[in-house]
C-alpha cells in the first residue's frame, strides 16, 4: 500500500464548490453538493464511495456532459489549465474533449459504436483535432492498441467490437483516450465489468501508461483494493459531499471519518477467512431527501444530536489529511475543527 510520489506540484484541475442537481418527479435532487478536489500534474487521485454517491455526475460535469434537462451546475467552478471549463461554450469544450481531457467509461460494449471497426473509432478523436493522411492514421492507431497490450493489432483494427473480449474492449477504450495524448485521463469504474485477473492487468496498464506518458489520471472508483493500488491520493465521496481526504496512506493507516473507517472495515482479508465481513447499515440517502446535519448520521455509530442538526466542516488533520467528522476530530485530542480550510 506504498503511496506513489507525487512528481509536480502544478494543480492541473481544480473543482470548486460543485453543485449538480436533478430535477425529478417535483422534487430537487442534489447529486453533487459541494464538492471541491484538485489533481496535480503527473498525479493519480481516486474519488472514492458507494453508488449514487455522486462519482460519476462529478466526472460528467467536468467534461460538460450533464443532460440539461433535468441536470443542472447550480454552483462552482472546474478549472484546467487555468481555465473555468463552465464558462465555455460547447464548441470550445469540443476542442477538450478527447484532446486535452479524455474518458473511460464503466461498461466499454455499451460505449463502443457496434457498426463501426476498431481501426474507426480508435482514430476519431484524432480525426476530430488533428490533420492527418488516413495510412498514417491507420499505422497510428496499430501502434495505438499495441501500446495497450492488444494482441495482433493491425488485425484487430478491422474487428468490430462484438469479436473482442470484455478486456479487450476496455483496452480500446483505453487505446481511444490516449489517442491525442491527452493531460488528464478520467476513469469511470473501468473494471467493475471485469473479472478480477483482468482487473489486475487493467490496473497494472493505467498505472504503466500515466508513468510512460507523464498525464494525470482521476479514478472513479468503489473499489478501495483498486484504490490503494493505483492512487497517489483519495478523496472519500458520501452522499454528494467529500467527507474525507489525503494521501493514500493517510486514508487505509489512519482513516478519520467513521464512513471511511467503514468501508475499510468491510473489505476481506485473510485474517477475516471463515468470520462475518463487516457491513454498514442502512443505505446512501435519496438526493432529493437528504437528512439535516451530517448526512452519514443515520448509519453512524458515533453520531451525536449535533450531528442531526449541524453540518459539518473538514477538520484538518495536518499535512493534507481532512475529514468532515468533528465528533472523531475532538476524541482525538483536537480542541477545535479550525473551521474551513483550503482544499
Amino acid at each position: 500500500m506504498d503511496e506513489r510520489p507525487m512528481t509536480h506540484d502544478r494543480i492541473l484541475l481544480y473543482v470548486d464548490n460543485l453543485k449538480v442537481y436533478f430535477q425529478s418527479n417535483g422534487a430537487r435532487a442534489r447529486a453533487v453538493d459541494g464538492i471541491s478536489f484538485k489533481v496535480r500534474e503527473k498525479e493519480t487521485v481516486c474519488i472514492v464511495g458507494e453508488s449514487g454517491c455522486g462519482k460519476t455526475v462529478s466526472a460528467l460535469s467536468i467534461l460538460g456532459l450533464i443532460p440539461t434537462p433535468p441536470g443542472e451546475i447550480v454552483d462552482g467552478q472546474i478549472v484546467f489549465s487555468g481555465q473555468n471549463l463552465l464558462a465555455l461554450d460547447e464548441k470550445e469544450m469540443q476542442k477538450i474533449r478527447g484532446n486535452h481531457i479524455s474518458m473511460v467509461f464503466q461498461e466499454p460494449l455499451t460505449s463502443l459504436n457496434p457498426v463501426l471497426t476498431i481501426g474507426d473509432q480508435v482514430g476519431e478523436a484524432v480525426r476530430t483535432h488533428r490533420n492527418i493522411d488516413r495510412e498514417v492514421l491507420f499505422q497510428y492507431g496499430v501502434q495505438l492498441l499495441k501500446d495497450v497490450g492488444i494482441p495482433s493489432p493491425k488485425q484487430r483494427m478491422n474487428d468490430y467490437p462484438h469479436q473482442l473480449s470484455g478486456g479487450q474492449r476496455q483496452r480500446v477504450m483505453i487505446a481511444m483516450a490516449l489517442a491525442c495524448d491527452p493531460d488528464l485521463i478520467i476513469a469511470d469504474e473501468p473494471t467493475t465489468a471485469l473479472d478480477v485477473t483482468v482487473q489486475a492487468q487493467i490496473i497494472a496498464l493505467f498505472r504503466s501508461i500515466q508513468e510512460k506518458r507523464s498525464m494525470s489520471v482521476l479514478y472513479i472508483s468503489h473499489d478501495l483494493g483498486v484504490v490503494s493500488a493505483i492512487a497517489n491520493r483519495v478523496y472519500v465521496m458520501y452522499a454528494g459531499i467529500i467527507v474525507e481526504q489525503g494521501h493514500t496512506d493517510q486514508i487505509f493507516r489512519t482513516a478519520r471519518h467513521p464512513y471511511t473507517q467503514g468501508l475499510l472495515a468491510s473489505l476481506p482479508s485473510l485474517s477475516k477467512r471463515g468470520k462475518r465481513l463487516h457491513s454498514i447499515p442502512g443505505s446512501v440517502p435519496n438526493p432529493a431527501y437528504k437528512p439535516t446535519g451530517c448526512p452519514f448520521h443515520p448509519r453512524c455509530s458515533h453520531a451525536l444530536l449535533s450531528c442531526r442538526e449541524e453540518f459539518p466542516e473538514m477538520c484538518d488533520y495536518s499535512e493534507g489529511h481532512l475529514a468532515r467528522c468533528p465528533v472523531l476530530f475532538k476524541s482525538k485530542g483536537y480542541k477545535d475543527s479550525r473551521g474551513k480550510v483550503k482544499y
